[in-house]
């Protein structure tokens, strides 16, 4: 596969340019992991193009030689899903980050996948619109990986996740063909299929988004609890009140003293967690609504509730929430996050089973969450110098997605699967159910060349007979090719 992949890449510099094509072993570790950095594989060849035509040519030299290829935008991911391969091609889209074009009355704008989340925001918002999907990386988050992972955010609650604001796709496919995927034409859904696909099904190099008219007011309150179990009772006396507010975001006081630590955001001391609701819409409806979430926290028992009175109020309050990923690096060396989903109406009792887990473990965990859809994003924190350390965070993770699909919920929300949650797949979904997903796979992907190693436990050969195999698979024993 050197020798393969030796002889691409004189193929790939005629295409794009000495300049685009990355191979010295130096610059190629740049690339050898996404936001999930306990995962790492340094890629073969790095290629950097700037259009679909360059992509599509890519693939089709990759397709011809039998080689692998991934796609990666900014490298954001949480769950390896742009994880490389030592024995394949990086295809970064990093340098298509043009928005071609912006249709106001048609509340609608094409971008290519490089373009940053915020960015399209920041486009629009003369124009009185925004992008409103919104994950706390969305300053340096590219819309091709919002699509490629379904990326949701701390407003997902009302708005949805990256798939109902995606109106098209260009796509390449992984025989190298330029195709159109639209939401609003007649048969399969594949543009539903494709997003959220984790790059296993094709390439986006244009991306239709819809655009959200911004509301005529926001209101913003953190309240502050003793403990994470009232903060969920909160959430579910909201949600049960029949108020569906933008964003329902939980921290607890580990989160907390690491959001303090990295950007002192100074919420209220003693905090066993702190929720921040967000409502938006007509004003009277969210003055009426925003007084109903006041008094249900106060008799849920928050003991301080702060009021952002303006933008730059608002921002303070969501700042240790936004930081809260990154700051956790303040008070551990090293940490997994996790995705799970689970029912609202089992919040607090889960909550406390993560606590027990935790405490009979040893183990710190940190919750970060999105509690509005019972998206959880527990941080486990470890030392990854201490023998053993790393494996009993891993054990304590898995115990809590365990825990998630016990209450009827998920292994994933926003984050994807990728090669961190594959070996978990099989705890939520039968044999059968597995097999459906990769034949889905196989009608793309015959050859199994795109970002392969993703999504499946044990990813099985296009052509396969569905079933439990009886012998190794071809790919078994070659822990370094995924």
């Amino acid at each position: 596969m050197e020798t393969m992949l030796t002889a691409l890449a004189p193929r790939l510099e005629a295409l794009l340019g000495a300049d685009r094509v990355i191979t010295d072993p130096v610059r190629l570790r740049t690339y050898e992991c996404d936001g999930l950095t306990n995962h790492r594989s340094t890629p073969g060849v790095v290629v950097l193009p700037d259009t679909a035509e360059q992509i599509a040519a890519i693939v089709r030299e990759c397709a011809a030689a039998g080689i692998p290829y991934v796609a990666r935008g900014s490298g954001t991911g949480l769950s390896g899903g742009a994880l490389p391969r030592a024995d394949g091609v990086l295809i970064v889209t990093s340098r298509m980050n043009r928005i071609l074009e912006i249709d106001v009355p048609g509340q609608r704008a094409v971008v290519e996948p490089g373009v940053i989340n915020l960015d399209v925001t920041r486009a629009v918002r003369p124009y009185g619109y925004y992008f409103a999907p919104d994950p706390s990386s969305q300053q340096i988050c590219s819309v091709g990986g919002n699509v490629a992972e379904n990326s949701g955010g701390a407003h997902c609650l009302k708005y949805g996740f990256t798939a109902h604001h995606v109106l098209a796709c260009e796509v390449v496919t992984p025989d190298g063909e330029l195709v159109e995927l639209t939401a609003d034409g007649p048969g399969y859904d594949l543009l539903g299929v494709f997003v959220g696909a984790e790059g296993t099904l094709g390439i986006t190099t244009k991306i239709t988004v819809r655009l959200t008219r911004v509301p005529e007011t926001v209101q913003t309150l953190l309240a502050a609890f003793g403990s994470i179990e009232a903060g969920g009772a909160a959430v579910s006396a909201i949600i049960g009140a029949g108020v569906l507010p933008a964003a329902i975001e939980m921290m607890d006081a580990l989160a907390i003293e690491a959001a303090e630590a990295a950007v002192r955001c100074e919420y209220p001391p003693g905090a066993g967690a702190v929720l921040i609701v967000e409502l938006d819409g007509p004003e009277a409806e969210v003055a009426a609504q925003f007084a109903e979430v006041e008094r249900l926290c106060r008799d849920a028992g928050a003991f301080e509730i702060r009021i952002a009175d303006d933008d730059v109020q608002r921002a303070l309050i969501w700042k240790g929430r936004k930081s809260a990923f990154a700051a956790v690096g303040r008070i551990s060396p090293a940490y997994l996050v996790q995705d799970g989903v689970i029912p609202r109406t089992v919040l607090p009792d889960v909550l406390a089973r993560i606590d027990a887990l935790s405490a009979e473990s040893g183990v710190r965990v940190a919750n970060v969450f999105h509690a509005g859809d019972g998206n959880l994003h527990p941080l486990v924190l470890f030392d990854d110098a201490e023998p053993g350390a790393e494996a009993r965070a891993e054990e304590v993770s898995g115990a809590i997605l365990d825990l998630c699909i016990e209450h009827g919920g998920s292994i994933t929300g926003e984050h994807g699967v990728g090669v961190d949650k594959a070996r978990y797949m099989p705890r939520m979904f039968t044999d059968a159910d597995l097999d459906t997903m990769q034949m889905v796979r196989c009608g793309f992907d015959p050859a199994g060349l795109c970002n392969p190693g993703k999504v499946f436990p044990t990813p099985r050969l296009c052509g396969e007979v569905p079933g439990k195999r009886k012998g190794p698979h071809p790919y078994e024993g070659k822990a370094d090719i995924f």
